[in-house]
């Protein structure tokens, strides 16, 4: 799904991170099971052990002395949640393909509850970057790798606003490498426009790109999740949860209100919970309900990702609906 990039031009704080930032941090550089600070005397400055890190409660100080040099993502997960493993590695993949202009920092949240209710936390996997010491919330929920791609250049945008310009090496890697500027393919020019219009908040001009790509390809499946990933921004643009669910809450047999409650639990990550409550629904309806259920649920299938296997497992229970 596309997620509303971080704010452009300034750091909205939107997790105070004062009490982390003004404490000493026990897990100092060199403290046992901390990575090695930036700066520290361990090692020269801009030289980091890894790209991907482990933070906590105690080391953490450091990751946002790091990110006035780089911006650092923060990848908010747990152990037993399949769809944090899952988004770790699309982050891996994603900031290390970077070569040093930002670091991924993982923390524990059932380790590291004080972290996580910094950055507000709800649920795993939560996604935030720390530009210039100060916090930016990004997205919650797993996502796509080019959809991850997008925003993850939203924030090298907001850190070259902010002067965070800034490369690391990794201690040991070859210099050159570990410099060498990522290499990327373009955009196709609709989904480049559509994700321009994105970053703006404009969701009918994206929608408009992808359909426009769409017709001239009817095989772009990028295009295809994209145009029912900005449908469901849209859908949600200026609404808010509590409004949303005291909505379906007060009108049952409002399907309306029932499909934007899916919409909101699939956008939170509650994919299983979206796709049972649209299934649920379908028995109850007039044809035209069956129908505008239908149209819905494989509009989310290609939000969440045609090959994941809860979608497979809502798509069979959705024939036996039909046949």
């Amino acid at each position: 799904m596309s997620m509303p990039p971080p704010p452009a031009g300034n750091l909205r704080g939107a997790v105070d991170l004062s009490s982390l930032v003004n404490r000493p941090a026990p897990g100092a550089p060199g403290a046992a099971g901390g990575p090695a600070a930036p700066g520290a005397s361990a090692a020269p400055a801009g030289v980091v052990p890894a790209l991907v890190l482990e933070g906590n409660d105690a080391n953490f100080t450091q990751f946002i002395e790091l990110s006035n040099s780089v911006p650092v993502i923060v990848d908010l997960k747990a152990e037993w949640a399949e769809q944090s493993k899952e988004l770790t590695a699309v982050l891996t993949s994603v900031v290390t393909s970077y070569a040093g202009r930002l670091v991924l920092v993982g923390v524990d949240v059932e380790a590291n509850p004080q972290l996580a209710q910094a950055f507000q936390a709800q649920s795993v996997p939560t996604v935030a970057a720390l530009v210039g010491g100060r916090p930016v919330s990004l997205f919650q929920g797993n996502y796509p790798e080019q959809e991850v791609r997008a925003v993850v250049e939203q924030v090298l945008q907001l850190a070259a606003q902010n002067g965070v310009t800034g490369t690391v090496t990794v201690e040991g890697a070859d210099a050159e490498a570990t410099s060498a500027e990522p290499v990327e393919e373009p955009l196709p020019p609709h989904h480049a426009e559509a994700y321009e219009a994105i970053s703006q908040g404009d969701y009918a001009t994206a929608i408009t790109e992808y359909q426009t790509a769409i017709a001239q390809n009817p095989r772009d499946a990028l295009a295809v999740a994209g145009l029912a990933q900005v449908k469901l921004l849209q859908r949600l643009q200026d609404k808010s949860l509590d409004e949303i669910r005291t909505a379906a809450s007060e009108n049952p047999d409002d399907l309306d209100a029932q499909l934007l409650v899916a919409d909101l639990d699939l956008s939170g990550g509650h994919i299983d919970d979206a796709f049972d409550r649209l299934l649920s629904l379908f028995p109850k309806q007039d044809q035209a309900g069956k129908d505008l259920i239908r149209t819905r649920i494989l509009e989310l299938f290609e939000v969440v990702g045609v090959e994941d296997a809860r979608v497979a497992a809502a798509r069979r229970r959705l024939a036996g609906l039909l046949y």
